[in-house]
């Protein structure tokens, strides 16, 4: 039996396979990444307080000698069964380690894979199907914000997608379905870009904001996924954007249709507030990226006021 092993029995430390599981459902929590472990961070005590380790067990040194320079070397063993049950994960390719994941995010970081994604959701009996009201990234769907928050904006744009660049494979336009929406998102901070509205609830301890990612040209139209054809929009003004009773102009500034003026007055109506006609009487401009490079494009606006919009 190796010393490691014979500490790791003395200490009655969890197995690694449970090690592993606490490592997928803590990525999940934290929206699909933590930072390298060390001692004292708080990620490892969080997984320690998992298991219910004392201090003894978390806080045991391993020694070895490091004969090149004749000295003895110290490492915590929780530590140490931390890196091995993640090195585990990432043969099985069930997370990234931190120097791959830094490559893409300049951030030296664990991050879930998607299929460290779809296990943990196994683990937590959660569908499959719920899998896109997390905001929890992996490495394939971080791949897809970089590429969309990266495109340089041109001068010339098409909102709309060549047939020849259209996804069918099912598991990839998932992917890049997710990874739009994250990045619509996080370029508006999770606001709704007519109200301001910013909220989210707690699911299965992962955050899930009401703000949904809008395609300005519809997607059944084969607008794009980018962020010169997205907004971020509460349910609300989703709904009333993509049903033309809302636009925007090429100033940014929010436009009612004026057949609103001919429903009842009650139509539109919650409570004391108009969530249609309040833009009737306060006009505004939406609530634009702090990234300039982000703001929806001329030609994405032209084709929802000339195609959807109520005029």
């Amino acid at each position: 039996m190796s010393y490691e092993k014979s500490m790791l029995e003395k200490y009655k430390m969890p197995q690694k396979v449970e090690v592993e599981n606490a490592i997928l459902i803590s990525l999940f929590n934290h929206e699909g990444i933590i930072k390298e472990f060390s001692t004292g961070d708080k990620i490892v005590e969080e997984i320690a307080n998992k298991f219910n380790l004392n201090e003894e067990q978390r806080y045991v040194f391993l020694e070895r000698i490091y004969r090149k320079e004749n000295r003895i070397v110290k490492s915590p063993l929780w530590t140490r069964l931390l890196y091995r049950a993640a090195d585990s994960l990432t043969k099985d390719k069930l997370i990234t380690n931190p120097k791959t994941t830094f490559k893409l995010t300049n951030k030296k970081e664990w991050m879930l894979t998607e299929e460290g994604y779809n296990k943990v959701l196994k683990l937590l009996k959660i569908p499959i199907s719920e899998k896109e009201n997390f905001v929890t990234k992996t490495y394939e769907v971080q791949k897809i914000i970089k590429s969309i928050q990266d495109k340089p904006r041109p001068s010339s744009y098409q909102p709309i997608e060549d047939n020849s660049n259209r996804i069918v494979a099912t598991r990839e336009y998932k992917v890049r379905k997710r990874g739009f929406r994250l990045a619509v998102l996080e370029a508006y901070d999770y606001k709704c870009a007519f109200c301001g509205l910013k909220i989210f609830s707690l699911k299965n301890k992962n955050i899930n904001w009401e703000v949904q990612a809008a395609h300005i040209v519809p997607h059944r139209e084969k607008g794009k996924d980018d962020l010169l054809n997205g907004l971020s929009l509460c349910r609300l003004h989703h709904w009333a954007f993509d049903e033309g009773w809302l636009s925007i102009y090429d100033n940014y500034m929010i436009d009612v249709s004026k057949r609103i003026e001919k429903l009842p007055v009650q139509y539109g109506r919650l409570n004391e507030f108009d969530f249609i006609r309040y833009f009737l009487n306060d006009k505004k401009r939406i609530i634009l990226p702090l990234n300039k490079n982000y703001y929806p494009h001329y030609n994405s606006i032209m084709w929802h006021r000339k195609n959807i919009f109520l005029s």
